[in-house]
Order: C-alpha cells, then sequence, then structure tokens
C-alpha cells in the first residue's frame, strides 16, 4: 500500500509545474494547460485524503471539480478563439486587441 504522503508530495510537485508554466508562459493556450494541471493535482490530493479517511465525499468533490474544469476550458477556449481571429497570434501580452 503507498503511503498518502507520496500521493501529496506528487500533487506538489505537479501543482508547482503548473503554477510556474502559468506565471512564465506567454501562451494562452500553454497557460489554459498549466491550470488544468493544477486543478488535476488538486483533484489527486482530494483522492488521496478521500482514500487515506474511507470517505466518499473527497470523490465527489473531485467530479465538481472536474466540470468546473470543463466549463472553464470551454470558456477559455472559446475567448482565445475569439482573440486569435482578431489578432492571428495566442500571445497574452496582445489582449488588449478585444477592447472596444
Amino acid at each position: 500500500m503507498v503511503p498518502t504522503s507520496y500521493y501529496l508530495i506528487l500533487s506538489a510537485i505537479i501543482f508547482i509545474i503548473g503554477a510556474v508554466g502559468v506565471l512564465s508562459r506567454r501562451n494562452a493556450l500553454i497557460i489554459i494547460m498549466c491550470v488544468e494541471m493544477m486543478l488535476n493535482s488538486v483533484n489527486l490530493t482530494l483522492i488521496a485524503f478521500a482514500r487515506q479517511w474511507d470517505n466518499l465525499n473527497g470523490q465527489v468533490f473531485v467530479f465538481m471539480v472536474m466540470a468546473v474544469a470543463a466549463a472553464e476550458v470551454a470558456v477559455g477556449l472559446a475567448i482565445l478563439i475569439a482573440h486569435f481571429n482578431l489578432s492571428k497570434t495566442t500571445n497574452i501580452d496582445d489582449v488588449n486587441v478585444m477592447k472596444w
């Protein structure tokens, strides 16, 4: 049986990689993927604690986080496509093009 601390360490590493990606990249698609990595690391933590305490509440909450993540990707990609149609780039420094 794998200890819960291993899952938490892996989750922290994935979260840090996602946070560094959000802070260092300029491509909007990469930033969206890094946010998804951060959400998945939180899901891994919730599952690990749910398994440790033999409680299904963490797993139910993971489904809610996954639904929010799916909605975030749908809205984010729609905004990204609209921005790409206007500016022909996915660089977030050029977002001011969408102003009226």
